[in-house]
Protein backbone atom coordinates (compact mmCIF):
# COMPACT_ATOMS: atom_id res chain seq x y z
CA UNK A 1 0.00 0.00 0.00
CA UNK A 2 1.25 3.46 -0.92
CA UNK A 3 -0.27 6.17 1.25
CA UNK A 4 1.67 8.72 -0.80
CA UNK A 5 -0.67 8.11 -3.74
CA UNK A 6 -3.71 9.24 -1.73
CA UNK A 7 -4.88 12.84 -2.15
CA UNK A 8 -7.39 15.17 -0.57
CA UNK A 9 -9.93 16.82 -2.87
CA UNK A 10 -11.38 20.27 -2.21
CA UNK A 11 -14.61 20.88 -4.13
CA UNK A 12 -16.75 23.97 -4.61
CA UNK A 13 -20.15 22.90 -5.83
CA UNK A 14 -23.31 24.68 -6.87
CA UNK A 15 -26.45 22.58 -7.03
CA UNK A 16 -29.54 23.50 -9.05
CA UNK A 17 -32.59 24.75 -7.15
CA UNK A 18 -35.55 22.59 -8.15
CA UNK A 19 -37.93 24.79 -6.15
CA UNK A 20 -36.95 27.67 -8.43
CA UNK A 21 -35.49 25.82 -11.44
CA UNK A 22 -34.28 28.97 -13.22
CA UNK A 23 -31.62 29.54 -10.55
CA UNK A 24 -29.01 27.67 -8.49
CA UNK A 25 -28.32 27.33 -4.78
CA UNK A 26 -25.50 29.21 -3.07
CA UNK A 27 -22.08 27.61 -3.72
CA UNK A 28 -20.90 25.21 -1.03
CA UNK A 29 -17.53 23.70 -0.11
CA UNK A 30 -16.73 20.08 0.73
CA UNK A 31 -13.79 17.68 0.84
CA UNK A 32 -13.24 14.12 -0.23
CA UNK A 33 -10.44 11.73 -1.04
CA UNK A 34 -8.90 10.23 -4.17
CA UNK A 35 -5.94 8.26 -5.45
CA UNK A 36 -3.26 9.17 -7.98
CA UNK A 37 -3.08 6.84 -11.00
CA UNK A 38 -0.24 8.56 -12.86
CA UNK A 39 1.58 11.89 -12.93
CA UNK A 40 -1.55 13.87 -13.81
CA UNK A 41 -4.68 11.78 -13.13
CA UNK A 42 -6.62 11.20 -9.91
CA UNK A 43 -9.44 8.70 -9.41
CA UNK A 44 -12.25 9.52 -6.97
CA UNK A 45 -15.99 9.15 -6.44
CA UNK A 46 -18.49 10.93 -8.67
CA UNK A 47 -20.38 12.16 -5.61
CA UNK A 48 -17.23 13.98 -4.44
CA UNK A 49 -17.16 16.20 -7.54
CA UNK A 50 -20.82 16.22 -8.65
CA UNK A 51 -21.97 19.71 -9.75
CA UNK A 52 -18.48 21.06 -9.03
CA UNK A 53 -17.52 24.52 -10.24
CA UNK A 54 -13.94 24.45 -8.92
CA UNK A 55 -11.68 21.61 -7.81
CA UNK A 56 -8.30 21.40 -6.09
CA UNK A 57 -6.16 18.44 -5.10
CA UNK A 58 -3.65 18.23 -2.25
CA UNK A 59 -1.14 15.43 -1.70
CA UNK A 60 -0.02 13.95 1.57
CA UNK A 61 2.30 16.31 3.51
CA UNK A 62 2.23 18.86 0.66
CA UNK A 63 1.04 22.38 1.58
CA UNK A 64 0.20 23.21 -2.04
CA UNK A 65 -3.18 22.72 -3.69
CA UNK A 66 -3.38 21.98 -7.41
CA UNK A 67 -6.27 22.93 -9.68
CA UNK A 68 -8.01 19.97 -11.30
CA UNK A 69 -10.86 19.35 -13.70
CA UNK A 70 -13.10 16.38 -14.43
CA UNK A 71 -12.18 14.49 -17.60
CA UNK A 72 -14.51 11.54 -17.12
CA UNK A 73 -17.41 10.78 -14.81
CA UNK A 74 -19.78 7.84 -14.37
CA UNK A 75 -22.56 8.75 -11.98
CA UNK A 76 -24.06 5.27 -12.33
CA UNK A 77 -20.99 3.64 -10.76
CA UNK A 78 -20.03 6.69 -8.65
CA UNK A 79 -16.60 7.15 -10.27
CA UNK A 80 -14.77 10.21 -11.59
CA UNK A 81 -11.37 10.84 -13.17
CA UNK A 82 -9.64 14.18 -12.62
CA UNK A 83 -6.74 15.74 -14.50
CA UNK A 84 -4.35 18.04 -12.64
CA UNK A 85 -3.73 21.19 -14.66
CA UNK A 86 -0.74 22.37 -12.65
CA UNK A 87 2.67 21.10 -13.86
CA UNK A 88 4.04 21.29 -10.33
CA UNK A 89 1.91 18.28 -9.38
CA UNK A 90 3.90 15.95 -11.64
CA UNK A 91 7.19 17.32 -10.36
CA UNK A 92 6.13 16.67 -6.78
CA UNK A 93 4.68 13.24 -7.54
CA UNK A 94 5.59 10.77 -4.82
CA UNK A 95 3.74 7.64 -5.92
CA UNK A 96 1.11 6.32 -8.28
CA UNK A 97 -1.19 3.49 -7.31
CA UNK A 98 -1.65 0.27 -9.26
CA UNK A 99 -4.98 -1.44 -9.80
CA UNK A 100 -5.36 -4.97 -8.47
CA UNK A 101 -8.02 -7.66 -8.85
CA UNK A 102 -11.39 -8.23 -7.22
CA UNK A 103 -10.72 -9.45 -3.66
CA UNK A 104 -12.23 -12.55 -2.10
CA UNK A 105 -14.32 -12.94 1.01
CA UNK A 106 -12.33 -12.48 4.25
CA UNK A 107 -9.45 -10.73 2.45
CA UNK A 108 -7.95 -7.96 4.59
CA UNK A 109 -8.21 -4.47 3.10
CA UNK A 110 -7.26 -0.93 4.11
CA UNK A 111 -9.43 2.14 3.50
CA UNK A 112 -7.26 5.24 3.13
CA UNK A 113 -8.39 8.85 2.98
CA UNK A 114 -8.91 12.15 4.75
CA UNK A 115 -11.96 11.89 7.03
CA UNK A 116 -13.20 15.01 8.76
CA UNK A 117 -11.60 15.86 12.08
CA UNK A 118 -7.97 15.93 10.98
CA UNK A 119 -5.56 17.09 8.33
CA UNK A 120 -3.40 13.99 7.83
CA UNK A 121 -4.18 10.79 5.99
CA UNK A 122 -6.13 8.13 7.91
CA UNK A 123 -6.01 4.35 7.52
CA UNK A 124 -8.75 1.98 8.71
CA UNK A 125 -8.50 -1.77 8.23
CA UNK A 126 -11.09 -4.48 7.87
CA UNK A 127 -12.05 -7.57 5.91
CA UNK A 128 -14.25 -8.19 2.89
CA UNK A 129 -17.55 -9.51 4.23
CA UNK A 130 -19.80 -9.48 1.18
CA UNK A 131 -19.61 -9.20 -2.63
CA UNK A 132 -22.94 -8.76 -4.38
CA UNK A 133 -25.20 -6.31 -6.18
CA UNK A 134 -26.07 -3.36 -3.96
CA UNK A 135 -27.99 -0.13 -4.41
CA UNK A 136 -25.71 2.85 -5.07
CA UNK A 137 -27.14 5.83 -3.18
CA UNK A 138 -25.61 8.36 -5.59
CA UNK A 139 -27.35 7.00 -8.69
CA UNK A 140 -30.00 4.62 -7.31
CA UNK A 141 -28.60 1.95 -9.64
CA UNK A 142 -28.10 -1.66 -8.51
CA UNK A 143 -24.51 -2.66 -9.31
CA UNK A 144 -21.80 -4.92 -7.97
CA UNK A 145 -20.33 -3.63 -4.69
CA UNK A 146 -17.97 -4.94 -2.02
CA UNK A 147 -18.86 -4.63 1.67
CA UNK A 148 -16.04 -4.21 4.18
CA UNK A 149 -16.11 -3.91 7.97
CA UNK A 150 -14.08 -0.71 7.95
CA UNK A 151 -15.44 2.75 8.66
CA UNK A 152 -16.06 5.09 5.73
CA UNK A 153 -16.66 8.56 7.13
CA UNK A 154 -17.36 11.98 5.65
CA UNK A 155 -14.28 13.18 3.78
CA UNK A 156 -12.94 9.61 3.53
CA UNK A 157 -15.35 8.80 0.71
CA UNK A 158 -13.80 8.65 -2.74
CA UNK A 159 -10.54 7.32 -1.33
CA UNK A 160 -8.88 4.05 -2.33
CA UNK A 161 -9.25 0.64 -0.73
CA UNK A 162 -6.00 -1.35 -0.85
CA UNK A 163 -5.35 -5.08 -0.78
CA UNK A 164 -1.76 -6.35 -0.94
CA UNK A 165 -0.57 -2.88 -1.96
CA UNK A 166 -2.93 -2.46 -4.92
CA UNK A 167 -6.20 -0.56 -5.32
CA UNK A 168 -9.16 -2.94 -5.32
CA UNK A 169 -11.94 -0.39 -4.85
CA UNK A 170 -13.08 3.16 -4.18
CA UNK A 171 -14.93 3.85 -0.92
CA UNK A 172 -18.33 5.33 -1.67
CA UNK A 173 -20.96 4.79 1.01
CA UNK A 174 -21.73 3.50 4.48
CA UNK A 175 -24.52 1.08 5.24
CA UNK A 176 -27.36 2.68 7.17
CA UNK A 177 -28.11 1.37 10.65
CA UNK A 178 -24.77 -0.48 10.70
CA UNK A 179 -21.65 0.43 12.66
CA UNK A 180 -18.28 0.53 10.88
CA UNK A 181 -19.65 -1.12 7.73
CA UNK A 182 -18.83 0.48 4.40
CA UNK A 183 -19.03 -0.30 0.71
CA UNK A 184 -16.62 0.19 -2.14
CA UNK A 185 -16.92 0.33 -5.92
CA UNK A 186 -15.10 -2.85 -7.05
CA UNK A 187 -12.01 -2.70 -9.21
CA UNK A 188 -13.87 -4.44 -12.05
CA UNK A 189 -16.12 -1.38 -12.46
CA UNK A 190 -13.10 0.92 -12.09
CA UNK A 191 -11.30 -0.83 -14.97
CA UNK A 192 -14.44 -0.68 -17.11
CA UNK A 193 -14.72 3.06 -16.39
CA UNK A 194 -11.09 3.82 -17.27
CA UNK A 195 -11.17 1.60 -20.36
CA UNK A 196 -14.27 3.43 -21.54
CA UNK A 197 -12.53 6.81 -21.22
CA UNK A 198 -9.54 5.52 -23.21
CA UNK A 199 -11.74 4.16 -26.00
CA UNK A 200 -14.29 6.99 -26.09
CA UNK A 201 -17.23 4.91 -24.87
CA UNK A 202 -20.17 6.46 -23.04
CA UNK A 203 -19.58 6.16 -19.28
CA UNK A 204 -23.21 5.27 -18.55
CA UNK A 205 -23.83 1.66 -17.52
CA UNK A 206 -26.55 0.03 -19.65
CA UNK A 207 -29.74 -1.42 -18.24
CA UNK A 208 -32.30 -4.00 -19.34
CA UNK A 209 -35.05 -1.52 -18.35
CA UNK A 210 -37.55 -4.19 -17.40
CA UNK A 211 -39.39 -5.45 -14.34
CA UNK A 212 -39.12 -9.18 -13.65
CA UNK A 213 -40.53 -11.65 -11.13
CA UNK A 214 -38.90 -14.72 -9.62
CA UNK A 215 -40.32 -18.16 -10.46
CA UNK A 216 -39.80 -19.76 -7.07
CA UNK A 217 -43.53 -20.41 -6.79
CA UNK A 218 -44.23 -23.82 -8.43
CA UNK A 219 -47.68 -22.81 -9.69
CA UNK A 220 -46.34 -19.65 -11.35
CA UNK A 221 -43.52 -21.66 -12.90
CA UNK A 222 -45.94 -24.21 -14.39
CA UNK A 223 -48.15 -21.40 -15.70
CA UNK A 224 -45.10 -19.92 -17.44
CA UNK A 225 -44.73 -23.04 -19.66
CA UNK A 226 -41.40 -24.13 -18.16
CA UNK A 227 -40.22 -27.71 -17.89
CA UNK A 228 -39.06 -28.94 -14.45
CA UNK A 229 -35.42 -28.48 -15.50
CA UNK A 230 -35.77 -24.93 -16.85
CA UNK A 231 -35.15 -21.97 -14.54
CA UNK A 232 -35.43 -18.24 -15.00
CA UNK A 233 -37.43 -15.09 -14.29
CA UNK A 234 -40.74 -13.88 -15.67
CA UNK A 235 -40.76 -10.59 -17.62
CA UNK A 236 -43.56 -8.49 -16.13
CA UNK A 237 -43.18 -4.99 -17.61
CA UNK A 238 -40.87 -3.35 -20.13
CA UNK A 239 -39.84 0.31 -20.16
CA UNK A 240 -40.50 2.13 -23.45
CA UNK A 241 -37.26 2.90 -25.31
CA UNK A 242 -35.10 0.63 -23.14
CA UNK A 243 -32.88 -2.31 -24.06
CA UNK A 244 -35.65 -4.91 -23.86
CA UNK A 245 -38.25 -2.80 -25.67
CA UNK A 246 -39.26 -4.31 -29.01
CA UNK A 247 -37.28 -7.51 -28.40
CA UNK A 248 -38.69 -9.08 -25.24
CA UNK A 249 -42.39 -9.27 -24.43
CA UNK A 250 -44.42 -9.30 -21.27
CA UNK A 251 -44.83 -12.94 -20.28
CA UNK A 252 -41.46 -14.08 -21.67
CA UNK A 253 -39.25 -16.09 -19.33
CA UNK A 254 -35.58 -15.10 -19.29
CA UNK A 255 -33.49 -18.29 -18.99
CA UNK A 256 -29.94 -17.14 -19.75
CA UNK A 257 -28.18 -13.80 -20.06
CA UNK A 258 -24.71 -13.25 -21.46
CA UNK A 259 -23.98 -16.97 -21.14
CA UNK A 260 -25.10 -17.18 -17.49
CA UNK A 261 -27.93 -19.46 -16.39
CA UNK A 262 -30.59 -17.60 -14.39
CA UNK A 263 -32.03 -19.45 -11.40
CA UNK A 264 -35.66 -19.21 -10.31
CA UNK A 265 -34.74 -16.70 -7.59
CA UNK A 266 -33.28 -14.31 -10.17
CA UNK A 267 -29.59 -14.95 -9.46
CA UNK A 268 -26.62 -16.17 -11.48
CA UNK A 269 -23.23 -17.60 -10.55
CA UNK A 270 -21.23 -14.55 -11.62
CA UNK A 271 -17.64 -15.26 -12.73
CA UNK A 272 -18.06 -18.68 -11.12
CA UNK A 273 -17.50 -17.19 -7.66
CA UNK A 274 -20.39 -14.90 -6.64
CA UNK A 275 -24.10 -15.63 -6.54
CA UNK A 276 -25.99 -12.39 -7.07
CA UNK A 277 -28.70 -10.68 -9.17
CA UNK A 278 -28.69 -11.56 -12.86
CA UNK A 279 -28.47 -7.92 -13.99
CA UNK A 280 -24.95 -7.74 -12.53
CA UNK A 281 -23.74 -8.46 -16.08
CA UNK A 282 -24.66 -4.89 -17.09
CA UNK A 283 -21.51 -3.69 -15.34
CA UNK A 284 -19.37 -5.61 -17.84
CA UNK A 285 -20.73 -3.76 -20.88
CA UNK A 286 -21.14 -0.41 -22.60
CA UNK A 287 -24.02 1.27 -24.38
CA UNK A 288 -24.32 -0.26 -27.86
CA UNK A 289 -22.89 -3.67 -26.96
CA UNK A 290 -24.72 -6.81 -28.04
CA UNK A 291 -25.88 -9.19 -25.32
CA UNK A 292 -27.20 -12.71 -26.07
CA UNK A 293 -30.21 -13.96 -24.11
CA UNK A 294 -32.25 -17.13 -24.13
CA UNK A 295 -35.96 -17.01 -23.39
CA UNK A 296 -39.07 -19.16 -23.33
CA UNK A 297 -41.98 -17.68 -25.26
CA UNK A 298 -45.24 -19.63 -25.49
CA UNK A 299 -43.43 -22.80 -24.50
CA UNK A 300 -40.61 -22.49 -27.06
CA UNK A 301 -36.96 -21.63 -26.38
CA UNK A 302 -35.58 -18.73 -28.42
CA UNK A 303 -32.10 -17.22 -28.64
CA UNK A 304 -32.20 -13.44 -29.07
CA UNK A 305 -29.73 -10.56 -29.08
CA UNK A 306 -30.22 -7.33 -27.13
CA UNK A 307 -28.59 -4.04 -28.13
CA UNK A 308 -27.75 -2.42 -24.80
CA UNK A 309 -29.14 1.03 -24.03
CA UNK A 310 -29.14 3.33 -21.04
CA UNK A 311 -31.66 3.16 -18.22
CA UNK A 312 -35.11 4.49 -19.07
CA UNK A 313 -37.29 5.87 -16.28
CA UNK A 314 -40.75 7.36 -16.14
CA UNK A 315 -39.41 9.46 -13.25
CA UNK A 316 -35.74 10.35 -13.66
CA UNK A 317 -33.39 9.45 -10.81
CA UNK A 318 -30.78 11.87 -9.49
CA UNK A 319 -29.29 14.08 -12.19
CA UNK A 320 -25.98 15.94 -12.00
CA UNK A 321 -24.25 18.58 -14.14
CA UNK A 322 -27.62 19.27 -15.76
CA UNK A 323 -29.89 22.28 -15.44
CA UNK A 324 -33.50 21.63 -14.41
CA UNK A 325 -36.05 21.56 -17.20
CA UNK A 326 -38.95 23.92 -16.66
CA UNK A 327 -41.59 26.04 -18.36
CA UNK A 328 -43.27 29.16 -16.99
CA UNK A 329 -46.69 29.89 -18.46
CA UNK A 330 -48.76 32.76 -17.13
CA UNK A 331 -47.12 32.46 -13.71
CA UNK A 332 -47.54 28.68 -13.58
CA UNK A 333 -44.26 26.78 -13.22
CA UNK A 334 -44.09 23.31 -14.79
CA UNK A 335 -41.32 20.72 -14.76
CA UNK A 336 -41.02 16.95 -15.23
CA UNK A 337 -41.31 14.87 -12.09
CA UNK A 338 -37.86 13.72 -11.00
CA UNK A 339 -35.94 12.45 -7.98
CA UNK A 340 -34.30 15.89 -7.73
CA UNK A 341 -37.69 17.57 -7.45
CA UNK A 342 -38.94 15.02 -4.91
CA UNK A 343 -35.93 15.84 -2.75
CA UNK A 344 -37.23 19.40 -2.28
CA UNK A 345 -39.40 17.85 0.45
CA UNK A 346 -37.73 17.11 3.77
CA UNK A 347 -37.95 13.32 4.22
CA UNK A 348 -39.30 13.18 0.68
CA UNK A 349 -39.95 9.42 0.78
CA UNK A 350 -42.50 10.10 3.52
CA UNK A 351 -43.67 13.68 2.91
CA UNK A 352 -43.88 14.04 -0.88
CA UNK A 353 -47.36 13.65 -2.46
CA UNK A 354 -48.35 9.96 -2.56
CA UNK A 355 -49.22 10.24 -6.25
CA UNK A 356 -45.66 11.36 -7.02
CA UNK A 357 -44.15 8.57 -4.92
CA UNK A 358 -46.32 6.00 -6.70
CA UNK A 359 -45.02 7.20 -10.07
CA UNK A 360 -41.44 7.11 -8.75
CA UNK A 361 -41.54 3.60 -7.30
CA UNK A 362 -43.93 1.75 -9.61
CA UNK A 363 -44.46 3.86 -12.72
CA UNK A 364 -43.32 2.40 -16.03
CA UNK A 365 -42.42 4.47 -19.08
CA UNK A 366 -44.70 3.85 -22.05
CA UNK A 367 -45.04 5.16 -25.57
CA UNK A 368 -47.99 7.31 -24.50
CA UNK A 369 -46.38 8.61 -21.30
CA UNK A 370 -42.62 9.13 -21.16
CA UNK A 371 -42.59 11.74 -18.39
CA UNK A 372 -44.92 13.03 -15.68
CA UNK A 373 -45.40 16.80 -16.09
CA UNK A 374 -46.00 18.56 -12.78
CA UNK A 375 -47.36 22.00 -11.91
CA UNK A 376 -44.83 22.75 -9.16
CA UNK A 377 -45.83 26.26 -8.08
CA UNK A 378 -47.90 29.30 -9.02
CA UNK A 379 -46.30 32.74 -9.01
CA UNK A 380 -48.61 35.38 -7.56
CA UNK A 381 -49.99 37.78 -10.17
CA UNK A 382 -53.30 39.28 -11.31
CA UNK A 383 -53.44 36.52 -13.89
CA UNK A 384 -53.22 33.66 -11.35
CA UNK A 385 -55.69 34.89 -8.71
CA UNK A 386 -57.78 31.95 -7.48
CA UNK A 387 -55.40 29.28 -8.77
CA UNK A 388 -53.17 29.16 -5.67
CA UNK A 389 -54.42 25.74 -4.50
CA UNK A 390 -53.31 23.89 -7.62
CA UNK A 391 -49.55 23.62 -7.02
CA UNK A 392 -47.80 20.25 -6.82
CA UNK A 393 -50.25 18.50 -9.09
CA UNK A 394 -49.58 16.25 -12.07
CA UNK A 395 -50.88 17.52 -15.40
CA UNK A 396 -53.53 15.10 -16.65
CA UNK A 397 -54.36 16.75 -19.95
CA UNK A 398 -54.19 19.87 -22.06
CA UNK A 399 -57.55 20.50 -23.72
CA UNK A 400 -58.45 16.86 -23.20
CA UNK A 401 -55.16 15.35 -24.47
CA UNK A 402 -52.64 13.72 -22.13
CA UNK A 403 -49.14 15.15 -22.76
CA UNK A 404 -46.56 12.52 -23.65
CA UNK A 405 -43.61 14.36 -22.10
CA UNK A 406 -42.40 17.85 -21.25
CA UNK A 407 -41.68 18.86 -24.84
CA UNK A 408 -45.08 17.63 -25.98
CA UNK A 409 -46.72 19.49 -23.10
CA UNK A 410 -45.07 22.80 -24.04
CA UNK A 411 -46.08 22.36 -27.68
CA UNK A 412 -49.70 21.68 -26.72
CA UNK A 413 -49.86 24.60 -24.29
CA UNK A 414 -48.51 27.05 -26.85
CA UNK A 415 -50.90 25.85 -29.56
CA UNK A 416 -53.95 25.54 -27.27
CA UNK A 417 -57.00 27.75 -27.30
CA UNK A 418 -58.31 29.53 -24.22
CA UNK A 419 -59.70 26.48 -22.39
CA UNK A 420 -57.23 24.28 -20.50
CA UNK A 421 -59.28 21.85 -18.35
CA UNK A 422 -59.41 22.98 -14.67
CA UNK A 423 -57.27 26.06 -15.27
CA UNK A 424 -58.59 28.59 -17.76
CA UNK A 425 -56.36 31.16 -19.43
CA UNK A 426 -56.90 33.64 -22.18
CA UNK A 427 -53.84 33.10 -24.34
CA UNK A 428 -53.55 36.76 -25.28
CA UNK A 429 -53.60 37.73 -21.60
CA UNK A 430 -50.82 35.22 -20.91
CA UNK A 431 -48.68 36.69 -23.69
CA UNK A 432 -49.14 40.17 -22.30
CA UNK A 433 -48.50 39.12 -18.66
CA UNK A 434 -45.49 36.89 -19.40
CA UNK A 435 -42.75 39.56 -19.52
CA UNK A 436 -44.18 41.28 -16.43
CA UNK A 437 -44.17 38.06 -14.39
CA UNK A 438 -40.66 37.11 -15.49
CA UNK A 439 -39.33 40.55 -14.54
CA UNK A 440 -41.14 40.54 -11.19
CA UNK A 441 -39.59 37.23 -10.14
CA UNK A 442 -36.22 37.88 -11.81
CA UNK A 443 -36.55 34.93 -14.17
CA UNK A 444 -34.22 35.33 -17.14
CA UNK A 445 -36.23 33.16 -19.53
CA UNK A 446 -39.59 31.42 -19.53
CA UNK A 447 -38.19 27.93 -20.16
CA UNK A 448 -35.06 25.81 -19.99
CA UNK A 449 -32.88 25.90 -23.14
CA UNK A 450 -33.82 22.35 -24.22
CA UNK A 451 -37.43 23.42 -24.70
CA UNK A 452 -36.60 25.98 -27.38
Amino acid sequence: MSEASVVRIFATTQNPDYDAPWQAHTPASSTGSGVTLDEEHVLTGAHVVANATFLQVQKVSDPNKYVARVVGICHDADLALLRIEDERFAKQQYAAAELGELPSLRDRVSVVGFPVGGEEVSVTEGVVSRIEVQRYSHSQRHLLAVTVDAAINEGNSGGPVFHEGKVVGIAFQTLRDAEAIGEMVPVSLIKRFLRGIETGRAPEIPSLSLRSQSLENPMLKRASDLTPTQTGVLVRRIEYGGTAYGVLRQGDVLLRIGGYKIEDNGTIRYEDRIRTRYDVVMGDHYIGDELPVRIVREGKELDLTLILRGKQYLVERSQYEEEPRYFVYGGLVFQPLSRNYLETWNRWWDKAPPEFLSHYYTGVRSEDQREIVVLTQILADDLTVGYEDHSNEAVLSVNGVKPRDMADFVQRIESAGDACERLLFETQAVREAGPRILERYRISRDRSPDLG
